[in-house]
């Protein structure tokens, strides 16, 4: 078996093991029309553009977005890229948890980060954030901490959801000490908060799709329901309610981004400007996993459709 980010052009016929994260059908041109399948394969080690040529029936609805398999193939060079023509295939059996190995893991173990999250828990005084934080954390616990925070993009990986949110305490951290102004229970808890709504929008922890409430409603809505319901549950009331809840609806910073208000007092935009530096950083550590040092990558759609240059140093 060879790891995918082992799979150079001129390497004919390599044996190996991953999930499927994403596939469509395809109908070949000229007279004799024939299906093919475009599938992504991913394991811990990256992903890789695969072509299943003749596909029958049956493989087409055995090859299903979420499914492990084990194959061959030989890796070619198609317009400047590496590509996978499938020579075998077949389906393996697997749990989320087994499945959960073939995903790119977090830099941090996830017990630690979680350790983490207690810590920034534990650093909210404010007595009415703090318990709507920690009411929704230990109400949706196993989909936090297991969940990524995009399907695609920005940290989406196993735990995904969770990293990104250390990452941007971090940072909030800096953002508190240089600017006193700031009110740190309200940041901690935004942060904590800002894609609580996640945890309904998607699927599930592995390959996850949008679910329905996710599509038509969006983790930004989705979570400022979340806050408002947690607060009438604890009776909670008062002007911190309608900042957490400002925090959540205005965390994309834009309303062509989502946001049905701008951020309206400091701590809005700070969440925002974390949120958008965090989720960036992320998509160019990736784009740089991907490439070698002296040329570029391909295009990145979240960075404007840029191509990263990754230098010798």
């Amino acid at each position: 078996m060879i790891k995918i980010n082992e799979m150079n052009p001129g390497k004919e016929t390599v044996g190996f093991e991953a999930i499927i994260i994403s596939v469509t059908v395809g109908k070949t041109n000229g007279a004799n029309k024939s299906s093919y399948l475009n599938i992504v394969l991913q394991d811990a080690t990256g992903t890789i553009d695969a072509k299943l040529w003749s596909a029958t029936d049956e493989q087409i609805r055995l090859f299903e977005r979420g499914q492990v398999v084990r194959g061959k193939g030989d890796i070619i060079n198609y317009k400047g890229m590496r590509q996978m023509k499938i020579v075998k295939l077949e389906p393996i059996e697997m749990n989320d948890e087994q499945k959960a190995l073939f995903l790119p893991q977090p830099p941090i173990e996830k017990a630690v980060m979680q350790k983490e999250l207690d810590m920034y828990m534990k650093k909210i005084h404010n007595i009415r954030l703090y318990a709507i934080a920690h009411g929704l954390i230990e109400k949706h616990y196993t989909a936090f901490v297991n969940y990524p925070a995009a399907t695609k993009n920005h940290h989406d990986f196993a735990s995904g959801l969770l990293y990104h949110t250390l990452c941007m305490l971090k940072l909030a951290d800096q953002l508190i000490n240089v600017y006193s102004f700031l009110d740190a229970d309200l940041l901690y808890a935004g942060v904590i908060l800002h894609d609580i709504g996640k945890v309904k929008e998607f699927t599930g922890p592995i390959v996850p799709a949008y679910s329905i409430e996710g599509s038509l409603v969006g983790h930004i809505s989705i979570g400022h329901a979340m806050v408002k319901d947690m607060a009438e549950e604890l009776h909670i009331e008062g002007e911190e309610v309608f900042l957490l809840e400002h925090m959540i609806l205005s965390h994309h910073g834009k309303q062509e981004y989502g946001s049905p208000v701008l951020p309206q007092i400091p701590e809005a935009e700070a969440l925002t400007l974390i949120d958008n530096v965090d989720a960036r950083m992320n998509m160019f550590e990736k784009a740089l996993n991907d490439t070698e040092p002296g040329s570029y990558s391909a295009r990145i759609f979240g960075l404007e459709n840029r191509n990263v240059y990754k230098s010798h140093h």
